[in-house]
C-alpha cells in the first residue's frame, strides 16, 4: 500500500498560483517562438484568469537570433492591451540573451527592464555553455543599477552545485520554471529545480510559457513531491 506521503501532487491544487505574479512568459504574440497569434494570447490570459494568476510579466527574447526592437515590443504590446479586457494585469519586459546583441543594446541603455521599479533585469545564456565573461556580465549589470535575475538556471547543462552557490553568494538572483518542477523538461531539470528549490536558492517563479498546453500540462500532472510543496510558498512572489 502506497504511503499518503508519497503521492504527488499537481502544481494547481497548491494554490501556489492563486494571486501569483508569473515573471516570466512569452505570451506577446508573434515576436519570438511563443505564442503565435493575438487570439492564442487571449486564450492563454482567459486561462490565467481561471487559475487565479493576476499579473504576469511579458518577457520575449531579445537575441541574436531573435533581434526584437524596443519600439516593436512596445508597438505590440499596446495592440495585446487594446485587444484584453481581462482582470489579469500585464507588464511589458524582455528575456535578455547575454550575447553581443545584450552588449550593443546594454551600453546604449536600450532596455527593458523588469519589476515595479524598473531596476531588475532578466537574462539567459545558452543551455550548453556558458557566455564569454558571464560573471563579468553579471557584474557589470550590478554596477549599471540592475539587479540581474537568471532565467530558469535549472535547465543550464554546464552549470554544477558550486556555480549555483556562486551566483547566489553575489546576488544573482534566480528564476525557477514551474514546468520543469513539474516535470516538463526532464528528469535533470526536475531534479536541479528541486535541489535548488530546497536550498532556497530561488526567488521567483515563472510559466516561460511558449505553448499554453504545455503549460497545462505541467500544472495539471501530478509530479510534485511533498517536500517540493511545503518548499513552493517560500519562493517570493515579488521583488523587493
Amino acid at each position: 500500500m502506497f504511503s499518503l506521503f508519497n503521492t504527488k501532487k499537481k502544481l494547481l491544487s497548491t494554490g501556489i498560483l492563486k494571486g501569483a505574479t508569473d515573471w516570466h512568459s512569452h505570451i506577446l504574440p508573434g515576436v519570438d517562438d511563443g505564442i503565435p497569434r493575438m487570439e492564442d494570447a487571449l486564450a492563454v490570459l482567459e486561462y490565467y484568469e481561471e487559475i487565479g494568476i493576476n499579473e504576469v510579466w511579458l518577457t520575449p527574447h531579445i537575441m541574436e537570433d531573435i533581434p526584437n526592437t524596443t519600439e516593436e515590443l512596445r508597438a505590440r504590446y499596446a495592440e495585446l492591451t487594446e485587444a484584453y479586457s481581462g482582470s489579469v494585469k500585464l507588464n511589458l519586459a524582455a528575456e535578455n540573451m547575454l550575447d553581443n546583441l545584450f552588449d550593443e543594446r546594454f551600453a546604449a541603455k536600450d532596455l527593458l527592464p523588469i519589476g515595479p521599479m524598473g531596476d531588475h533585469l532578466l537574462v539567459e545564456t545558452s543551455y550548453f555553455q556558458p557566455p564569454i565573461n558571464l560573471y563579468g556580465t553579471l557584474k557589470a549589470i550590478r554596477e549599471a543599477g540592475f539587479q540581474p535575475i537568471l532565467a530558469h538556471p535549472e535547465r543550464y547543462q554546464y552549470m554544477e552545485e558550486k556555480d549555483y552557490e556562486y551566483l547566489v553568494s553575489r546576488n544573482v538572483k534566480l528564476q525557477m520554471n514551474l514546468v520543469s518542477l513539474a516535470g516538463g523538461y526532464g528528469k535533470v531539470a526536475q531534479e536541479k529545480a528541486r535541489t535548488l528549490l530546497a536550498k532556497g536558492y530561488y526567488s521567483f517563479f515563472g510559466s516561460d510559457l511558449h505553448r499554453l498546453n504545455h503549460f497545462k500540462e505541467a500544472v495539471n500532472a501530478n509530479a510534485l513531491r511533498k517536500e517540493s510543496v511545503e518548499q513552493l510558498p517560500g519562493i517570493q512572489n515579488f521583488i523587493s
